[in-house]
């Protein structure tokens, strides 16, 4: 008898009973609904039971399985798209001469991203297994990308923030012939930190869509916009919080580009989806946190809008839209680590979709489709 480390998912049995006279008679293909054996038939019996309204699956397991993410994740994702943001923001404010707002920027990229990979990593377990994922690229794997996309972004971070800490120093750091070196790599590292902000900011979007998880297969459409807004508005936030007034001009316009996008994207996210695969973005503890996150996106947008010049006003609208942001990541990840516990999440809205694929006459895009 083998045994492995899925044992642990089967109830406990009882011992089988011998029959007297014999061994177990074995059913014939005619008696388990196979003919004569000359064609396909089912060997288990249906697994989807309806009892008192709900489904049942086997060993009432769900017919998912859960990803094995933690908050530690959800972490990740909010600083993923603050560091994204402020990326974006750091060239932005270099190319309009806000020198302050240019070195807050920069700082907050690669102190987001410092941070978000070590919550990275304290998801995976072990440190190593964030180098294995660096061993090969995979361009049909957003995480396989996604792990070159931070390694990236983290490596021009780090150059434009030694640039901006010796100049805060007034160039009193012992780097001597480092120094020319970092001046001649600002431009490239500007330039590589921009096209990987957005790259950055948006591919966890694209990795949750890339599961079988119910909520965030069905948003997998929308996920990489929603993210990409709310790196918008938590970046602005950020930016708004740390530097004076006089400079923020551009926070403010993205915090509120980012406001809009994101509302708009989550609630087009959920009217594309059936009814129980939004369930879980709507009630619960996801639903409680997205409904406060659209509440302080929202709030801050207006205080970026209407009182973005006064330093308290600001400085309490930044709070309010990095607050967001962070709540929607956490909304987002236990809304889809919700929606695999309910078996009616999987089968009906698959269901619906074959009935619409047949009831439209589309009968050869899966083999599951046919009559």
């Amino acid at each position: 008898m083998s045994i492995s480390e899925f044992d642990a998912d089967r109830p406990p049995q009882s011992p089988r009973r011998r029959r007297r006279g014999g061994g177990r008679r074995r059913r014939s293909l005619t008696e388990v609904g196979m003919g004569d054996g000359s064609r396909e038939g089912a060997v288990v019996e249906d697994v989807e039971i309806q009892r008192a309204g709900e489904f049942d699956s086997y060993y009432g397991r769900p017919i998912v399985k859960a990803p094995p993410w933690r908050e530690p994740i959800a972490i990740y994702l909010f600083l993923g798209g603050v560091a994204g943001g402020s990326g974006l923001l750091a060239f932005g404010a270099q190319c309009t001469g806000r020198p302050l707002l240019r070195r807050n920027s920069r700082l907050l990229a690669l102190g987001a991203v410092g941070a978000g990979t070590v919550a990275l990593i304290e998801d995976l377990g072990r440190p190593e297994r964030f180098l294995n994922m660096m061993r090969t690229v995979k361009v049909t794997s957003p995480m396989s990308l996604g792990s070159w996309i931070l390694g990236g972004f983290a490596t021009f971070s780090g150059v434009l923030a030694a640039l901006e800490v010796d100049r805060m120093t007034g160039r009193r750091l012992p780097l001597g012939i480092l120094r020319r070196l970092l001046d001649t790599a600002e431009g490239p590292a500007s330039l590589g930190q921009v096209v990987l902000a957005p790259l950055l900011a948006s591919y966890t979007g694209a990795l949750l869509g890339n599961t079988v998880v119910p909520t965030w297969e069905a948003g997998r459409d929308h996920l990489s916009y929603l993210f990409v807004s709310s790196a918008g508005l938590a970046a602005g936030g950020g930016a708004m919080l740390t530097s004076p007034v006089a400079e923020t001009r551009p926070a403010r316009l993205l915090a509120t580009a980012g406001v809009v996008g994101d509302v708009v994207s989550m609630r087009r996210m959920k009217q594309s989806m059936h009814p129980l695969e939004a369930e879980p973005l709507e009630t619960g503890r996801a639903g409680a946190l997205l409904t406060w996150a659209e509440r302080l996106a929202i709030a801050g947008g207006i205080g970026a809008v209407l009182g973005g010049r006064n330093r308290y006003v600001a400085a309490a609208s930044g709070a309010a839209l990095l607050a967001s942001s962070a709540l929607t990541r956490f909304g987002v990840l236990y809304a889809g680590l919700e929606s695999v516990k309910d078996p009616r999440r999987v089968v009906e809205p698959q269901k619906e979709r074959l009935a619409a694929r047949r009831a439209a006459g589309i009968t050869d895009d899966s083999i599951t489709t046919g009559g």
